[in-house]
């Protein structure tokens, strides 16, 4: 990566040097090839010589290059950016204008990356500045996490500057409105902070979804990580009913409600805190209505997820730090009841950072709008009311 990083940087201050024509035909060969560059540095030296000739491209072929973003790996989306900022620097220093139109016009489009309109957005902002102010605003429902963020920021400041004023009956919608569209975790804990000092009273997990009501079992052995790979009963069939052979002797499913305000489903309650072990939990979500859904994880250990009994994803790291929406995993709901399992896995460090063994789990739309289950049971007072402060 860091070969590609200091490849990209030489290309850059060449391309901006000059650009000659470069025709249709050769931006769509030279997006080709960038696509198909592969992991460990499969296919970097056609990249680079096809990165060569994009970043040649003119300052209206910027969209296209955006666009081809859209299916594009990771790794291919470096070369895709590092071209178009190389095609804006060279427009912006020769005193020429960004495609400002085009580039709104493809921001507008919530189909596309992500990260690649926030990119767009960026352009705009260093194109005219006016301009990307008053787009902002806008985007306080938006699948870009970044461009929803600077939205709800804006919100968050009016608020804070109605508070100020006195103006309490403004402040609080302006909380309201943040609270409401905030994904990021410090801007949500300020919407709440401001309103819960205004007297009112907030439910952060149904507002963002989290299951609180689960079944979990364990715990298993994963003595040297191997219980990650290891088949389990409850893998093949959940019966909360049977009890099992876990690591230490017969393990049966419990009951086990969060009171975390952040949907926290600490495995460490019902078992303490075990080193080298496995554990499940066990939900069930009914939906009324069939429909593609995501499932949104935050969790610091090794995990695996399945939903209606598939396997849907996992990941096999430990203590890289865990946040709300952390992982997005795009599912289908069946109208009335959906079965949802998570696989928990605990390592063998001692550490103190690494003693946490839990996750947190919320089902959304694209944007990250809670989809409430219809069996969803009331939340839990301890988790409506907040921590006290340490003395």
């Amino acid at each position: 990566m860091k070969n590609i990083t200091r490849l990209i940087a030489v290309v850059l201050i060449a391309a901006t040097l000059g650009a000659g024509a470069v025709s249709q035909q050769e931006i769509q060969r030279s997006i080709r090839t960038i696509k198909s560059v592969g992991a460990e540095g499969k296919g970097n030296a056609a990249a680079s010589k096809a990165w060569q000739t994009l970043s040649q491209a003119a300052g209206d072929d910027i969209v296209r290059i955006l666009a081809a973003m859209d299916d594009a790996s990771p790794i291919a989306n470096n070369w895709l950016r590092g071209a178009v900022h190389a095609i804006a620097d060279r427009e912006i220093n020769a005193g020429r204008s960004l495609p400002v139109g085009a580039l709104e016009k493809y921001l507008g489009n919530k189909k596309h990356n992500p990260r690649a309109r926030r990119f767009a957005y960026d352009l705009i902002a260093q194109a005219d500045a006016g301009r990307a102010k008053k787009i902002i605003p806008g985007m306080i429902n938006d699948p870009s996490v970044e461009l929803r963020r600077d939205a709800v920021q804006l919100v968050l400041d009016a608020a804070a500057g109605q508070k100020k004023a006195g103006k309490r009956g403004a402040a609080l919608k302006s909380y309201e409105r943040a609270f409401n569209y905030a994904r990021d975790v410090a801007q949500i804990q300020s919407a709440v902070k401001s309103l819960r000092e205004y007297g009112r009273t907030v439910d952060v997990p149904k507002q963002f979804g989290f299951l609180m009501d689960w079944q979990v079992v364990g715990p298993f052995d994963n003595t040297e990580r191997e219980g990650f790979a290891r088949v389990y009963p409850p893998e093949k069939k959940v019966d909360l009913k049977v009890a099992y052979k876990g690591k230490e002797g017969e393990v049966k499913w419990r009951a086990f409600t969060s009171k975390d305000e952040y949907g926290k489903v600490d495995v460490n309650i019902p078992y303490g805190m075990l080193k080298e072990v496995t554990a499940y939990a066990f939900t069930e979500y009914e939906s009324a209505e069939a429909r593609d859904a995501e499932i949104r994880l935050g969790c610091k250990n090794a995990w695996k997820i399945w939903v209606n009994g598939k396997f849907i994803f996992g990941r096999d790291e430990y203590h890289r730090g865990k946040r709300i929406d952390q992982y997005h995993l795009p599912i289908r709901l069946e109208k009335g009841r959906n079965t949802i399992l998570v696989k928990v896995c605990q390592n063998e460090q001692e550490q103190s950072w690494t003693k946490e063994w839990d996750f947190q789990l919320r089902v959304s739309d694209s944007t990250g709008k809670a989809l409430l289950a219809l069996n969803r049971k009331p939340t839990p007072k301890e988790a409506l009311t907040p921590p006290a402060k340490k003395k």
